[in-house]
């Protein structure tokens, strides 16, 4: 009989998941197996608490298969030799993933591919990932988009994405199981336990990811236009970390809101023009973008920028880091980062302002941190987000565009209900005074910008 290895990734999940699909319709046994590849992820292996959030995931995966009969097989590795070394202890002719679009996985997986098929073997991809692929939405010109609405309205168009595929009920186990290490040998928990605030937060796996996005359908899509923008409000769904392990696919989301909406009496066009489902876009945006521009993690996209007076400013950034700035909305956005693993993405927008332009550090210092501390640490999105923000980046914000993180307080968080949560010190001696001016700043981080749209224009006048 024969035996199909199902190579799990980023989408450890049993329904929706287009390579364990193929597998079973194929036939045979199936043999799931998770490897900790070192160069899937190239200069930018996961981060801390990226890791954690994985191993939880990873152990809910586990429950979920012996549930069917099966089981969860861990090596560490390249990943080729491991696969082949895999195939020949279990016997298995065949391998199945979904894709990833980092830059890394891209050109490992070719490889993979291309090698197995080369000695024999059945090898083949699939879109777990993503509403559509990063190369099939084009401008009229057949190029990539750079900016976002115009992308999404041609999504929108073109998508139609295909109903969610059904979780096996029960999956054949293989004659034979290769060896194995434990998921606590490949992932060890963090000693000491800092993950401990974040364990009791987060409810991993396809259960957790199908609690929080019911919980959202029911309490807060009807009034997410009004409220996503209010960190003190539960306003958002909070799925990104799911979707980074792939505990659910954007298709289930998608869907699940088609449904929900319908219920309440909207039609599909009205639905489909909503913010939330155009923050799914978003993330498709942010991987078109990576896919087209494989530099992006390390490179601005506005090569201009690669020539701007950052800042270096070793106590700032760690003032940052640790939510010590007294800039009382900053430093809340900062320890809600540390404690939970995750921050409200209105106050994502500020902190990294005032990062990139009140304190004029790189946009890199910040995307690192974040890579570091998130559990919903997707390569294309963090990227994309800090170029924005910097001013440096595809449909980026202007960088004149300063957030004033005490105006957005008042707007957004009135009565300082997300503050007093995460500063309760503020008002107190024991709160440091700011430790830039943000007026003053803010004044020298536009000269810094005139300084360089002028040498800009002086070298396009050259050019000419």
């Amino acid at each position: 009989m024969s035996v199909s290895i199902v190579w799990f990734r980023q989408d450890l999940r049993l329904a929706d998941n287009p390579a364990l699909q193929a597998a079973l319709q194929r036939g045979g046994t199936i043999l799931p197996v998770y490897i900790d590849s070192p160069e899937e992820d190239g200069r930018w292996p996961d981060g801390a608490a990226a890791r954690w959030w994985l191993h939880t995931n990873l152990r809910a995966l586990e429950g979920a298969l012996k549930r069917q009969g099966s089981r969860l097989i861990y090596a560490r590795g390249p990943a080729l030799p491991t696969l082949r070394r895999l195939c020949t202890e279990s016997g298995a002719d065949a391998v199945f993933w979904n894709r990833r679009y980092e830059p890394a996985a891209l050109e490992r997986d070719r490889t993979v591919k291309e090698a197995l098929r080369t000695d024999g073997m059945l090898a083949e991809s699939r879109n777990g990932a993503l509403l559509l692929e990063p190369w099939e939405i084009t401008n009229q010109s057949g190029r990539p988009f750079l900016v976002f609405t115009p992308y999404w309205k041609q999504v929108l168009k073109q998508c139609e994405p295909a109903q969610p595929l059904a979780a096996p009920a029960r999956m054949q186990a293989p004659p034979k199981w290769p060896n194995s290490l434990s998921l606590d040998d490949l992932l060890p928990l963090p000693v000491p336990p800092w993950h401990r605030s974040m364990a009791s937060l987060w409810q991993p796996g396809e259960t957790g990811a199908a609690a929080r996005l019911q919980h959202f359908l029911n309490t807060a899509l009807p009034a997410y236009r009004d409220a996503r923008d209010r960190p003190a409000v539960a306003g958002t769904s909070t799925l990104s970390p799911y979707l980074h392990v792939g505990a659910i696919s954007p298709r289930q989301i998608w869907h699940a809101v088609g449904e929900a909406e319908s219920a309440r009496g909207r039609s599909t066009v009205e639905w489909r023009s909503d913010k939330f489902l155009a923050e799914l876009g978003w993330r498709e945006f942010s991987h078109h973008l990576l896919y087209h521009h494989p530099h992006l993690p390390d490179a601005p996209l506005r090569t201009e920028f690669s020539r701007f007076p950052w800042r270096d400013d070793p106590q700032a950034l760690q003032a940052w880091q640790r939510g010590r700035t007294g800039i009382p909305l900053v430093d809340a956005g900062m320890r809600e980062l540390w404690a939970t693993g995750w921050m409200h993405n209105r106050v994502r927008m500020v902190v990294a302002s005032f990062l990139v332009k009140n304190l004029r550090l790189h946009w890199l210092h910040g995307a690192r941190w974040f890579w570091d501390t998130l559990i919903d640490a997707d390569l294309a999105n963090n990227t994309q987000g800090w170029q924005w923000t910097a001013g440096c980046g595809a449909d980026a914000a202007p960088y004149f565009r300063i957030f004033n993180p005490l105006s957005q307080a008042e707007k957004f968080d009135p009565d300082s209900e997300y503050i007093r949560r995460w500063v309760p010190e503020v008002g107190t001696p024991a709160y440091p005074a700011p430790i830039v001016d943000l007026s003053a700043s803010r004044t020298e981080a536009l000269a810094a910008f005139q300084v360089l749209m002028a040498q800009r224009a002086m070298a396009a006048a050259n050019v000419e």
